[in-house]
């Protein structure tokens, strides 16, 4: 019988399977459109909030995969770095589903001129958020609510132990609080059934991490960031 592979090695493998996922899904999706077939009469537009909600929550996502992958580097805690494998795991097959999406629909993977960030939901994406939600949106690479800033990724990386720990577990508490809306918005708005679907599936996912979250910046002596 074969030696238990490394905990690192482990990881690694782990995350080469969810980079698969990622390209998997956006190839699969894009295959299925076959090259030169006209888009189907229910294409959503680049204004709609299908499409709006495909780029900016593949944007959001990125930077959740990206948080994840800093904390599994600079903390030994098997709770944290597991949670940290589910979100990374999980988003980065959920960012290629949007991503293969917009192949679909043979839309870009960026705003029409004009459109910015959160433009597509009704309220431009303030329903909900706080004062701390809403600081540093578009400044300091912070696009959209919850999204870290450049200064704050930074924090995370230079971060070890359980100062790391309390740090990422505040700032993805704010990525999942500004996700849960976005996701909330679509499954309102959105009109494409399987995207509404994913957006409400987010919604109950990212709510329960939110309550884990929670509980573990508490044994940590810890709270959300006011």
């Amino acid at each position: 019988m074969s030696a238990p592979l490394p905990r690192r090695t482990r990881w690694v493998a782990g995350s080469a399977v969810a980079l698969a996922l990622l390209f998997a899904g956006a190839a699969t999706v894009a295959s299925a459109r076959g090259d030169g077939a006209p888009p189907a009469p229910d294409t959503p537009s680049a204004e709609s909030a299908d499409a709006g909600f495909a780029r900016d929550m593949a944007v959001h996502h990125q930077q959740a995969v990206e948080m994840s992958f800093i904390v599994r580097d600079v903390t030994r805690d098997e709770d944290v770095r597991r949670l940290a494998y589910d979100i990374a795991n999980t988003q980065a097959n959920q960012r290629g589903m949007l991503l293969g999406w917009l192949d679909l629909w043979e839309l870009p993977k960026t705003a029409p001129e004009g459109q910015g960030p959160m433009a597509w939901m009704a309220d431009g994406g303030h329903s909900g958020h706080s004062g701390h939600d809403m600081k540093g949106m578009d400044q300091d690479g912070a696009l959209m609510p919850g999204m870290a800033t450049r200064t704050e990724l930074k924090q995370l990386g230079a971060a070890d132990g359980e100062q790391a720990e309390v740090l990422f577990l505040q700032l993805m508490t704010d990525h999942h609080e500004g996700g849960v809306a976005m996701a909330r918005g679509c499954a309102e708005q959105c009109t494409v059934p399987v995207e509404k679907r994913l957006a409400q599936g987010m919604v109950e996912a990212q709510q329960s991490e939110l309550d884990l979250m929670a509980d573990m910046l508490a044994a940590r002596g810890a709270a959300q960031r006011p």
